[in-house]
């Protein structure tokens, strides 16, 4: 080999690398620095309308109809935002002795649906021609303006108070705790149970059927307005300042 060869070889050796990398090394970002970003994805004061809808209702065989339904509104107008909720009674047109037609139907385990996280949803049927309906609505729009608030409805749910109601089909209370807001009926007759919940982050629909010819029903409804025209640029500006906290090295 010649000198000239051999020093083509000794450079070519020297320029590559010991192990193949990428120039840009990932890094994992620590769940304290994405906590000051969560549920930042909306501009401020893009959010112009906030409303909650809960509606409950248990209907047996002879038609009678218990229930309740909470209405929470909140705006830049907003002083106290509270529930307002409507009890719902109404009488049926059957014949039936009820009290001769108790449930017999047997449902066991499912405590642990008392303590999930997030949403949860459950219907345990022990009895025939049963109908039950758990529903959880979302609605996002887009408006100018907030619109013009109806006057509220039904009575106050203060802050660890409770409302109730009887009728044939069984009895109902609504509770506001320091968990949030529940519904939940108890029917006559051994016919079974349902329960709504809202509030520490979940939400929780429950029925457990243990007769016949019931119909129970839970929707819990939310409606969020957001204002149509754009943000500013001292809007993003803000936003995106909610990044710089984030390191600035690797990917």
């Amino acid at each position: 080999m010649n000198t000239q060869q051999w020093l083509l070889a000794v450079c070519l050796a020297a320029s590559v690398p010991a192990h193949a990398a990428p120039a840009l090394q990932p890094i994992e970002v620590k769940d304290s620095e994405l906590s000051t970003l969560r549920g930042r994805f909306v501009m401020p004061g893009r959010i112009i309308s906030f409303g909650v809808v809960m509606s409950t209702t248990w209907q047996n065989a002879n038609g009678d109809v218990l229930g309740a339904r909470a209405d929470l509104q909140v705006q830049a107008t907003t002083i106290k935002p509270q529930f307002y909720v409507q009890t719902i009674d109404t009488k049926g047109t059957g014949t039936a002795n009820l009290a001769q037609n108790q449930g017999t139907g047997i449902v066991t385990g499912g405590a642990g649906l008392t303590t999930t996280q997030g949403v949860t949803q459950s219907v345990r049927a022990a009895g025939d021609n049963n109908t039950a309906y758990n529903n959880v609505d979302v609605n996002v729009s887009q408006a100018n303006a907030a619109p013009a608030v109806a006057a509220p409805q039904g009575q106050v749910l203060a802050a660890g108070s409770t409302i109730t109601g009887t009728n044939g089909a069984g009895s109902l209370t609504v509770a506001s705790t320091g968990n949030g807001v529940q519904m939940s009926i108890q029917a006559n007759n051994n016919q079974g149970t349902t329960s709504q919940s809202l509030g520490q982050g979940g939400l929780s629909q429950l029925t457990t059927l243990l007769g016949g010819s019931n119909q129970v029903s839970n929707l819990t409804q939310l409606n969020v307005i957001m204002r149509n025209n754009m943000p500013a640029a001292g809007s993003i500006d803000a936003g995106l300042s909610q990044l710089k906290g984030l390191r600035n090295t690797g990917y």
